[in-house]
């Protein structure tokens, strides 16, 4: 099973009244973790022309992060198949688990959904791992 680990530090201007990293910034940095997933494996505009869209995604957010906290974001990706890869990010503080995303993504070549090319796709492919349990759930 093959991951990757990307890593951030939260900013004072990230954190909230409440003295807890906002909300928006958890996604900021999930996305941070799915560029370096696509600079990993050679998407994105400059080496490829292309890129990921996320089309759906769903954050669980499990604790509260505090200040100048130390990010490791776990990424994961669960399939791959035509235009479509869906992956997971698990952020952590420590070993403690503080939030998860899942991600629903298309490949996007011009503005216009496209196949994403073999070599790509392979690479992609290197990172595969079981769904966790968390990963297909609805909110109820």
């Amino acid at each position: 099973m093959a991951e990757l680990s990307y890593r951030d530090t939260v900013r004072p201007e990230w954190i909230d009244y409440n003295g807890h990293l906002s909300e928006p910034y958890y996604v900021l940095v999930f996305g941070d973790a799915t560029t370096f997933l696509m600079d990993t494996v050679g998407l994105g505009p400059k080496l490829s022309g292309s890129s990921l869209y996320t089309v759906e995604a769903h954050v669980r957010y499990l604790s509260e992060v505090g200040p100048a906290a130390e990010l490791a974001v776990t990424t994961r990706v669960l399939d791959v198949g035509g235009k479509k890869v869906r992956l997971c990010h698990e952020m952590r503080v420590g070993e403690d688990l503080v939030a998860t995303e899942e991600i629903l993504a298309i490949h996007v070549t011009e503005s216009r959904a496209s196949p994403l090319p073999a070599d790509i796709a392979e690479r992609l492919r290197g990172y595969l791992n079981p769904v966790p349990d968390y990963a297909g759930r609805a909110i109820a």
